[in-house]
């Protein structure tokens, strides 16, 4: 089918409401969606309902962030729409989202950047608070001229990962609790976690072991050779392969357009 395995709205930190994703995947002539926010599965039945109307097949998905590497992210698929040990992970997130926010601010005004938590609160719409608008904010206020340097400045510096981050589940918890869900679960963008290939592949091997289902070789950071290897990873593990943009809009990712990429995802619909 032609699709997006990895999107966002404004249920985390994505610019357009889930109808309005719909309504872009509709121009893109997608034949299924997986909506995939950041620890939050609260755009969902938007999207659901939307793409019933639009005829596109809207998959349940989350991207959830896992602690044993500053960018370590699992993404899950099809779960049931009562998960209760998910909904209880997903709300022990977007706590530690909202704890962390007031030490980002202390964090930026050390470092001369100062702006207001009620402006970012604002921009998010009373959605959950993440580090992109955080970084829309220092753009407007003229500390950075694009999100990228506001995230290669402030947002995602090893001090920022020591001093400022957020309690996160280990990548295992992640894996389970998505399969206890009844869902199907994907590594999101494996050259994120910027380790080595022998690292990389046990990763992959123990969550295997632990109910990973696939993993995400397509994405439009990764370079040919780098998908080549991840790709042969799901061979040897005999996991399926997954991809998607990472949508979140152009006003926050501005390089990153919906994808249109041809994936075997019956196992998703099941």
């Amino acid at each position: 089918m032609l699709c997006d395995l990895h999107t966002h709205s404004t249920a985390s930190d994505g610019q357009y409401t889930p109808t309005a994703l719909v309504r872009l995947a509709e121009e893109r002539k997608l034949e299924a969606l997986a909506l995939t926010d950041h620890d939050t599965v609260d755009g969902l039945e938007e999207a659901i309902q939307a793409g019933a109307r639009a005829g596109i097949r809207v998959i349940r998905g989350i991207e959830l962030s896992a602690k044993e590497f500053p960018t370590f992210h699992i993404l899950g698929y099809g779960f049931a729409p009562e998960a209760p040990a998910l909904s209880a992970l997903c709300r022990e997130l977007k706590e530690g989202r909202d704890q962390r926010a007031p030490r980002i601010i202390s964090f930026l005004e050390e470092r001369g950047a100062r702006i207001s938590l009620s402006e970012v609160e604002e921009l998010a719409g009373g959605q959950i608070v993440g580090r992109p608008h955080f970084a829309q904010v220092l753009v407007r206020h003229g500390y950075v001229s694009s999100n990228r340097e506001a995230f290669d400045r402030y947002l995602d510096t090893e001090e920022f990962q020591r001093r400022v981050e957020r309690p996160k589940p280990l990548a295992q918890v992640c894996v389970e609790t998505i399969r206890a869900a009844g869902g199907k679960v994907s590594l999101a963008h494996p050259y994120q976690i910027g380790a080595g290939s022998e690292t990389l592949e046990g990763i992959v091997r123990h969550l295997a072991n632990h109910g990973l289902d696939a993993i995400e070789c397509f994405y439009p950071k990764h370079t040919p050779e780098q998908r080549d290897f991840y790709l042969k990873l799901a061979e040897k593990y005999s996991l399926h392969v997954t991809g998607g943009s990472d949508f979140h809009g152009e006003q926050v990712k501005p390089d990153v357009q919906l994808a249109a990429l041809e994936l075997e995802i019956d196992w998703l619909l099941e």
